[in-house]
């Protein structure tokens, strides 16, 4: 593939029959550099795959599932390029948290446009995510734009559900591990919500899975794994909330509670394949 003169090759590696690259660029909605991963399975010359966007978690960067996701294989079974973004700016002179805590600022943006200074300038993740990365990627890779899914991670799964919630029509299928489903009522979200929007809560609302859906937004379905075991999941992640919103609006969600798993990567490299064939299914 010929690559854009705006895009550098940080690495290339053959995997599961295809092509594992992480790629750095200039971008212009964080102002600054922004470092992602691209699977990109076989395929015939001149062939549109279906892609999967991966939206990652706190403190992580694409590296994460990168290296402990497992998806190469089923990608390369289903044909599907998986794109694994950063999940913050960073870069000298970005703000950071004030206390250096890991919820909030560098590995924690939330994939919102934050409004407030000093963040404002270069926390702009969702339109990084929606907007400039995705055209980058027509640009370079055989992608099929009408075909495109998107899951995540605990604030990648918050940022999957959001998304693709926010962005009709832009993605054709949903799925999430652990996701911070209702962060408007859970402390991660009222902290990053609160810090990145301000203090009205009317506003965090269309940052909010379980408030958007229950305020009119709509998508076809929704696959969510959940470990039973996961430390975080009584006071952070709160899928029952979710469970309602979508009940009450007649969205059909798949919420399957995994007995004994943690909020780790074994927990998701356990159901990523069960997840892009979901995810395939829907894109074909």
């Amino acid at each position: 593939m010929s690559m854009d003169s705006l895009l550098e090759t940080v690495s290339s590696n053959r995997a599961s029959g295809g092509t594992q690259g992480v790629y750095r660029h200039a971008s212009a909605a964080t102002g600054t550099p922004m470092v992602f991963s691209v699977f990109v399975p076989d395929h015939a010359p001149g062939t549109k795959l279906p892609l999967v966007w991966y939206l990652s978690g706190l403190t992580c960067t694409h590296v994460n599932v990168t290296d402990k996701g497992e998806f190469r294989r089923a990608c390369a079974e289903l044909g599907l390029i998986f794109i694994a973004p950063d999940t913050s700016p960073r870069g000298e002179g970005v703000p950071d948290d004030a206390a250096g805590a890991y919820d909030f600022g560098l590995g924690a943006g939330f994939y919102v446009d934050a409004t407030e200074a000093p963040f404002a300038a270069n926390y702009r993740m969702e339109t990084y995510v929606t907007q400039e990365l995705p055209a980058l990627i027509v640009a370079n890779f055989p992608v099929d734009t009408a075909r495109q899914g998107i899951t995540g991670h605990s604030m990648g799964g918050h940022g999957a559900l959001t998304l693709a919630l926010r962005h009709p029509g832009q993605y054709r299928s949903v799925s999430a591990f652990s996701p911070i489903a209702a962060p408007g009522q859970v402390p991660w979200g009222e902290k990053a919500l609160g810090g990145y929007l301000g203090g009205d809560r009317e506003l965090w609302r269309h940052h909010d899975a379980t408030a958007l859906i229950e305020d009119g937004a709509r998508v076809a379905d929704i696959l969510v794994d959940q470990g039973d075991a996961d430390q975080f999941l009584a006071e952070q992640l709160r899928p029952e909330l979710l469970a309602a919103a979508c009940a009450a609006a007649g969205i059909p969600l798949t919420l399957r509670m995994q007995p004994g798993y943690d909020h780790s990567y074994y927990f998701i490299s356990t159901f990523m394949a069960d997840h892009l064939a979901w995810h395939a299914a829907r894109l074909s």
